[in-house]
């Protein structure tokens, strides 16, 4: 199977009335945090709040009304369901979704509010999908996977014509990798404009399917650890996918959670775009040194669609990788003034305490001594660093 750039070029007018155009802008303070020009393409401002519409409309599109009689099926972590589910809705078709029982509840609520029927199934992507395959083979459902399909990748496609006429001078262009549909598809488009393109896919260390593919020649499903990107948590790759990443993609990067928090916060703070930790894993890879500092680089934000309850733990998780936050322990001798000796050191060295907890019993220390135990928010790591100092002649647990 192949995807020229006609068809990409033909998505691209079959899904202009539902996909939005996202905006491609430079950021100043990313810019300087990198050592070169970089420019943000914001897909989580993308309707279903991911670029994952672009691809659903198209297949979706493209089916004969017999089969569109009869529906259409997906399985999906989130983004590809509400995609799937938005596209069927605007069609007048009936879709159904399976999604890992672990789905984030915002996304299971936005694909039901698509019109989709939401089916809780397997422990992870692959699993939903499977339970989707069997449903499609038992009610005559068509199938729309994720990224595995010609249709899709041309609609995923779109958005590499997109950035080349809001950014006709860009170097580099860095896209979060999961299944590889949005990889493979800007890929085409990409290089069949300007083949001079440096291309870098960025997935999660926990999930390094393409690049474990890269490294042995051939794709195969790897075990999938824990972690905060399950948007980019694909352990089944496609073998068209790595066919085209294998010809068009020039590196293959991996980013950790710690990358990854840091980064969303850095985009709430920095350029005011809620982005999940999928959706940051290009801007994580070119803060951290995996991208070259040449040229101008497009960064690929995928997705915006990040459950609120987590927000506060993936933003504090970021906020103390960059020395924003710290929690540690103090101990000290078990005798009046020093819970007040210490608090006056981090206040002097210009920390700001959250919370303290003063231990005493349980906490199987030697006899005579106690655990201070406290949260602050800090300038930068050098100021924790510089607050760990004040804190001299006392036993620190960070």
């Amino acid at each position: 199977m192949t995807i020229s750039i006609d068809d990409i070029r033909a998505a691209r007018e079959r899904i202009a009335s539902v996909a939005l155009e996202t905006p491609t802008l430079p950021s100043t303070s990313f810019s300087r945090l990198a050592g070169t020009q970089v420019l943000l393409k914001a897909e989580n401002l993308q309707r279903t709040g991911s670029f994952k519409i672009r691809g659903a409309m198209n297949a979706i599109s493209l089916l004969p009304d017999e089969a569109k009689a009869k529906g259409v099926v997906a399985a999906s972590a989130g983004n590809h369901a509400q995609g799937v589910a938005l596209a069927a809705a605007e069609l007048g078709i009936v879709s159904t979704v399976f999604m890992p029982e672990g789905a984030a509840i915002p996304k299971i609520a936005a694909t039901k509010e698509y019109g989709a029927d939401v089916r809780l199934g397997g422990a992870n992507l692959a699993e939903a999908t499977d339970l989707g395959l069997a449903f499609a083979e038992t009610t005559g459902a068509t199938m729309i996977h994720p990224y595995d399909d010609p249709a899709i990748i041309a609609g995923q496609g779109t958005l590499g014509l997109e950035l080349l006429d809001q950014a006709p001078e860009v170097d580099t262009v860095v896209i979060p990798l999961g299944g590889g549909g949005l990889l493979s598809g800007a890929a085409i488009a990409l290089k069949h404009e300007r083949p001079d393109i440096r291309l870098i896919g960025v997935s999660s260390e926990a999930v390094p399917t393409y690049l474990t593919a890269r490294t042995e020649g051939s794709p195969r499903q790897v075990e999938q650890g824990p972690t905060v990107a399950d948007g980019i948590a694909v352990s089944r790759p496609s073998d068209l996918c790595f066919s085209i990443i294998e010809d068009l993609v020039d590196d293959l990067v991996l980013v950790s959670d710690r990358h990854l928090t840091e980064s969303v916060a850095l985009l709430l703070e920095r350029a005011k775009y809620l982005v999940e930790p999928s959706g940051a894993a290009g801007i994580a890879a070119v803060l951290n040194g995996l991208v070259p500092a040449t040229g101008t680089t497009a960064v690929v934000l995928s997705g915006g669609n990040v459950d609120l309850l987590l927000l506060d733990e993936v933003i504090r998780h970021g906020l103390e990788a960059r020395g924003r936050f710290a929690s540690f322990a103090v101990v000290v001798p078990d005798e009046p003034g020093h819970l007040a000796q210490v608090l006056t050191l981090v206040g002097h060295a210009g920390g700001n305490v959250l919370d303290v907890d003063h231990h005493r019993h349980g906490t199987e220390l030697d006899f005579g001594t106690v655990k201070i135990s406290m949260s602050i928010e800090t300038r930068s790591a050098q100021h924790f660093a510089d607050i760990l100092e004040a804190l001299d002649g006392y036993e620190v647990i960070v």
